[in-house]
């Protein structure tokens, strides 16, 4: 069976892990306390996602609705704890700023394909989508404890470093859950071993896209994302694609939120230091120019 997992960020400064992201991170108050807010969002809304998906399963499969609505409680703890730390810390806890990487994700989702009309597909897809999800959280919580071991020791770092290392144990239950469910659907047969492995590279796709659309404002951003769009597509029947593309691509192109993101993120910039907003923010902005598309990635 297929082994999925997260991909680097491509940025104009080359590949970055997620202990190169959350090195830089910690380092500004400010964007440490907006990457929590954005940890506390996530986990508050995957609770309505999963509720959505057991309202849609609708009772069956009996031992998948226990074991998401463990689930659900687990991630409402996790939104529990961030929103006190926030609070404790005097942070916002309203809506984060910029792209939001879980709408993204459902945006890309095909759902005409994703239906609980048929539901052992219905079932294996959720698994893939759920499992793909948890790994790229598991891999940032795991960087963010590491990042700030590394940083000075103040009360405030310490505190949310006890409260991340609180979190990443039952993030990574969740991982094991998903691989196991999954490995479980692949030995039915070599259909269903099919199905997962399909489902699988479908969704670490649209993953990757819907995490990159958060990551990437600089210029050359919409190219990049009409590539990751292909990139899903390709994991498609190709009877699907021209459908799943012709619905997305004008989005992409156009990506209304990404130029609220940059926007927003230039006053920002240009507000806290006008000297390093000419410096550092444009010359990394057109820096963009210089990455390639996903596509073209895959060709070097």
């Amino acid at each position: 069976m297929a082994v999925v997992y997260p991909r680097k960020f491509q940025s104009s400064l080359g590949a970055m892990s997620a202990r190169d992201i959350l090195g830089q991170v910690v380092r500004d108050r400010e964007i440490h306390h907006i990457t929590l807010n954005r940890y506390r969002f996530s986990e508050q809304r995957s609770c309505k996602d999963l509720t959505d998906l057991i309202e849609q399963l609708n009772g069956q499969p009996a031992a998948l609705v226990r074991d998401l609505s463990r689930h659900i409680s687990d991630e409402a703890r996790h939104a529990m704890w961030l929103t006190d730390l926030l609070t404790d810390l005097g942070a916002d806890v309203g809506t984060p700023p910029g792209s939001s990487y879980i709408e993204e994700f459902e945006r890309l989702l095909d759902q005409e394909q994703n239906s609980p009309d048929n539901v052992d597909d219905f079932v294996i897809n959720s698994l893939a989508a759920i499992n793909v999800t948890e790994k790229r959280g598991c891999e940032y919580f795991s960087a963010h404890i590491y990042a700030l071991q590394q940083a000075p020791q103040t009360e405030e770092n310490v505190k949310i470093r006890e409260t991340i290392e609180k979190i990443l144990p039952e993030e990574a239950g969740h991982v094991r859950w998903g691989n196991r469910m999954l490995a479980q659907w692949a030995d039915k047969s070599p259909e269903y071993r099919e199905k997962v492995n399909q489902a699988k590279q479908k969704y670490a796709a649209i993953e990757q896209a819907a995490f990159e659309c958060g990551m990437d404002i600089t210029l050359g951003a919409e190219l990049r994302r009409v590539g990751n769009l292909l990139d899903i597509a390709n994991t498609m029947p190709l009877w699907q694609r021209p459908q799943y593309l012709a619905e997305r691509l004008p989005h992409a192109f156009l990506a209304p939120d990404l130029q609220r993101t940059r926007i927003a993120i230039a006053q920002r910039a240009w507000s806290r230091d006008p000297q390093a907003f000419v410096e550092k923010f444009i010359p990394l902005f057109l820096g963009g120019l210089n990455r390639n598309t996903p596509a073209e990635k895959a060709k070097l």
